[in-house]
């Protein structure tokens, strides 16, 4: 049997089940939507992909190196909704009693620690699917690694999706992030330099050293422009995309493997948060 880890964006799966799940809460008022949802996400992903491994990993904060770089780095996004984080606790507590491995590293992003896990993983001849909606992991896409959107559980993203969608190859996507931008991670991008131009113009020069080096062949002088007066911007850019794939990892491959829940720490779970639905889908998958 092939091994197949599938990693996990634990912050933007609960996000999407935040606001995918409305109005569910307890006889008490206690929300209970974000944890449901993320539960009924990953379960879904368990079934269609039935991992041997698998690991959910939890943002740990922006490094000062990419804070230096651009100030503004992520300040756009709001704060966490508080009835959104008053459920992390809930969705820690049903990991742990599923046997379901998590991981959080103090001052690293979760985009890192996914790709450094998915690299170990490859090198082991592992295949890997990362569960998540961030363009970011699309550069560690190929050989044995995929994507899988979250809002699309049964297709993987391989290097041919992400070249219909963007019209550049995975090793191509740090350069055409660095040209077009990235609005969610507030990252700036050359104004007038969409994905479409971004892609034709590192389709026809092959890279942003070519790209830069041949200025004078770009056929509109306003694109022309713009790119030399972005160019600094846009190497910055590079450096703040560019994922950190040697992250040291507190935990070995072998760690990851599947185990059978605690059903009990499970049923009681569930009890609490009121969630009869799957209370009886656990009485009724009993041994």
């Amino acid at each position: 049997m092939t091994s197949r880890l599938v990693l996990v964006d634990a912050l933007g799966m609960i996000y999407r089940a935040f606001y995918a799940v409305s109005g569910l809460a307890t006889s008490t008022g206690r929300p209970t939507n974000a944890v449901f949802g993320f539960i009924r996400m990953l379960s879904q992903i368990n079934r269609v992909w039935s991992p041997t491994h698998e690991l959910v990993v939890f943002d740990g904060g922006v490094p000062e190196a990419r804070k230096k770089m651009l100030p503004s780095y992520k300040a756009q996004r709001p704060p966490m909704p508080p009835e959104l984080r008053s459920q992390l606790p809930d969705v820690e507590e049903y990991l742990g009693a599923a046997m379901i491995r998590s991981v959080r590293i103090e001052g690293q992003e979760a985009d890192d620690v996914l790709a450094s896990a998915a690299g170990a993983a490859a090198a082991e001849g592992m295949e890997t699917i990362v569960a998540t909606s961030d363009k970011d992991l699309m550069q560690v896409v190929g050989g044995n690694v995929a994507m899988l959107s979250p809002g699309k559980m049964d297709g993987k993203i391989g290097p041919d999706e992400i070249f219909r969608k963007t019209g550049v190859k995975p090793s191509q996507m740090v350069e055409w992030l660095a040209l077009v931008g990235d609005s969610s991670d507030n990252i700036p991008g050359v104004p007038g330099v969409g994905p479409k131009t971004a892609a034709v113009l590192l389709n026809e020069f092959g890279s942003l050293a070519g790209l830069f080096s041949g200025l004078e062949r770009v056929k509109s002088e306003k694109t022309r422009a713009r790119l030399a007066a972005g160019r600094e911007d846009v190497l910055r850019n590079v450096s703040l995309i560019t994922l950190d794939r040697n992250i040291k990892l507190p935990f070995a491959l072998k760690d990851l493997e599947v185990r059978p829940p605690e059903r009990e720490r499970l049923r009681a779970l569930y009890e609490k948060l009121e969630f009869h639905s799957l209370a009886a889908e656990l009485r009724g998958s009993a041994p």
